[in-house]
């Protein structure tokens, strides 16, 4: 059980703020949006129990996703997007499934098995982090049907992942959009915001079943304040973007997930 000392922060709005905008603007110099960040800030800090702080995560990626899809209108338009649909459709096809899957798998896992789930995959994003976007747009690796399986399979695994951790997903969307697909990096980040949207409501609708999803209506406003200090932080991260180097941000961002994934490994 967490500590209830911990537990009082959630009541606290300046923490909840400042935590999601440090969070937010992490993410946002690499172009997400930070939920892999604020979901061990709410296991840790906060003290929330691992399925719970899974959904609120997931309602904040929500919010965030939703706000961050029209504020990338002006780099990519809505018509470049909806011109991309099959890959789209092919994302989702799998995401939609994997999403369902990893919330009801979520629900089921004792809490001590969520934690050490949870820490393994924050340790492969880390992994992604460093090896996965140092990568460029180009042809893409397979075709056809191959291409299609490929993107189904993709789909799924990353539903599974966005799910079991509450988070939008495009730290493996991207990656996956660039190779399989030969995507550019700009078009990629918007592709992977118009999977992530659909596939995070489907996961939210499975975990609405779970007498955990009461966290939301307990912590309302927490949630809401750390959400706008989310959307806050991915602002300025997005108007930093650039100035500290690739080569020198993702491993200490990489660095950050695993100390995060090692400290969850052994909560309890």
């Amino acid at each position: 059980m967490a500590d209830p000392a911990l537990k009082d922060l959630s009541s606290n709005r300046s923490a909840a703020f400042v935590g999601g905008a440090a969070i937010g603007t992490l993410g946002g110099l690499i172009g997400l949006g930070g939920a892999e960040f604020r979901l061990p800030l709410l296991i840790g800090p906060f003290g929330f129990a691992a399925l719970e702080a899974v959904i609120l995560n997931k309602a904040m990626s929500l919010v965030v996703v939703a706000f961050a899809l029209p504020f990338r209108a002006a780099t990519v338009p809505f018509d470049q997007i909806a011109g991309h649909w099959p890959i789209i459709v092919n994302l989702l096809a799998g995401s939609l499934a994997g999403a369902w899957l990893g919330a009801g798998w979520a629900t089921r896992l004792k809490s001590e098995t969520l934690y050490k789930v949870i820490a393994i995959l924050l340790f492969i994003i880390a992994g992604v982090l460093v090896f996965g976007y140092d990568i460029s747009a180009g042809v893409a690796l397979v075709a056809g049907a191959t291409q299609i399986v490929a993107g189904v399979v993709a789909g799924l695994v990353i539903g599974i992942v966005a799910s079991l951790l509450g988070v939008a997903g495009g730290e493996l969307l991207i990656p996956a959009l660039i190779l399989l697909f030969g995507a550019d990096i700009k078009l990629a980040g918007s592709l992977s915001l118009a999977v992530s949207l659909p596939t995070m409501i489907v996961g939210f609708t499975r975990y609405s079943r779970d007498q955990s999803f009461a966290v939301i209506k307990s912590n309302r406003i927490f949630l809401l304040v750390m959400a706008f200090g989310s959307i806050l932080g991915a602002f300025i991260g997005g108007q930093l973007l650039g100035i500290v180097p690739s080569v020198v941000l993702l491993p200490a961002l990489a660095l950050i997930l695993m100390i995060s994934a090692i400290k969850i490994w052994r909560h309890t």
